[in-house]
């Protein structure tokens, strides 16, 4: 038993200081880049993901030892999971990190991006994408008969809404009064958006998606939604002022992609955002004709420079790899 002297003594002693979560973070963020293999990891992804069974091949480690590694830099905010079925992949994570040190972040991706990778790393890496490749060709060898879920097949709703939500939520915006949808298709997104900002505006020419998204809103019972049935160069956009434009898997069915981020710049709130999802470059020539792609995706290059010439600056860049070969791109594009 402790003396009631010792009692005292104990009862008076100060009470134990918090952990500063700005100080753990900078240590967690300076453990993580302490590491030769763990820099080539977050080099690897710098414009792609991986599953872990992908980067133990491209790395030629094993399992137990690379999730040690990935477990850090998620553990520093590097890297974020995605989980597709039974598969688990990696990507970086460019938003989300502590304001304070969302600085360093970007300067450890940047200097991390000038590193030349080992011949050896290369061969792997291009030998994989060799299989991704490989894969996306037999996939849809396979499945080329079912016409009315080929766009499901590339990319359904279900494979990115969740890294998109998240990459919107972790968006700089002072304000969250007005989003502007262009392309809502059947409206399920608008169900995220309704939730996010005070008012929300949904662009379609077409009248069949534009019937459908109203009718999935009503029934959740939304009010805040306004639906426009016209394009991007509507003159029921020369007095908006969007917080930020959402253009999800529209941009390769439209004939003048430059041209439409042009149009929604001009209808951006200073300090408003642009979110763009949609598929980088493949061959699959088949989706022209069967889901009425104008483009086979874009490099995202294209993207970064049409995004520019339209007075837009990149803030943040996500790639999903999807099991069938393909790879989605989730661009934040903002105006100063």
């Amino acid at each position: 038993m402790l003396s009631s002297n010792t009692e005292k003594r104990v009862s008076q002693m100060p009470d134990q200081p918090q952990p500063d979560l700005r100080l753990t973070a900078l240590t967690n963020l300076c453990k993580a880049s302490a590491d030769t293999l763990r820099l080539l990891v977050l080099r690897v992804l710098r414009k792609d993901s991986f599953g872990v069974s992908e980067l133990c091949f491209i790395f030629n480690i094993r399992q137990p030892a690379l999730s040690h590694h990935l477990k850090v830099l998620a553990n520093a905010g590097l890297v974020a999971a995605r989980r597709e079925a039974n598969s688990i992949f990696y990507r970086r994570s460019e938003l989300g990190q502590h304001p304070d040190l969302e600085a360093l972040q970007h300067s450890i991706f940047d200097a991390v991006d000038e590193i030349e990778l080992p011949e050896d790393i290369q061969d792997r890496l291009l030998a994989l994408h060799r299989q991704r490749e490989e894969n996306s060709s037999n996939f849809f060898r396979l499945n080329a008969h079912k016409f009315q879920q080929q766009q499901d097949l590339i990319a359904g709703y279900a494979q990115y809404a969740d890294v998109v939500v998240q990459v919107l939520a972790d968006a700089p915006l002072e304000r969250r009064r007005t989003v502007l949808e262009v392309g809502p298709g059947d409206g399920s997104f608008l169900l995220e958006l309704a939730s996010l900002f005070e008012r929300v505006v949904a662009l379609d020419n077409a009248p069949g998606m534009l019937e459908q998204a109203r009718d999935k809103t009503a029934a959740a019972g939304l009010h805040n939604i306004d639906f426009i049935l016209d394009d991007t160069r509507s003159s029921q956009l020369e007095d908006l002022q969007a917080d930020c434009v959402v253009i999800n898997m529209v941009l390769h069915h439209t004939p003048a992609p430059g041209e439409v981020l042009l149009d929604v710049a001009a209808c951006l709130a200073p300090g408003g955002v642009v979110l763009v999802t949609d598929l980088c470059n493949h061959d699959q020539g088949w989706a022209r004709e069967n889901c009425g792609d104008l483009w086979l995706g874009f490099d995202p290059q294209d993207l970064a420079q049409w995004a520019e010439d339209a007075g837009l600056n990149e803030i943040a860049s996500v790639y999903l790899a999807q099991r069938n070969g393909f790879q989605v791109q989730v661009r934040l594009f903002g105006r100063p």
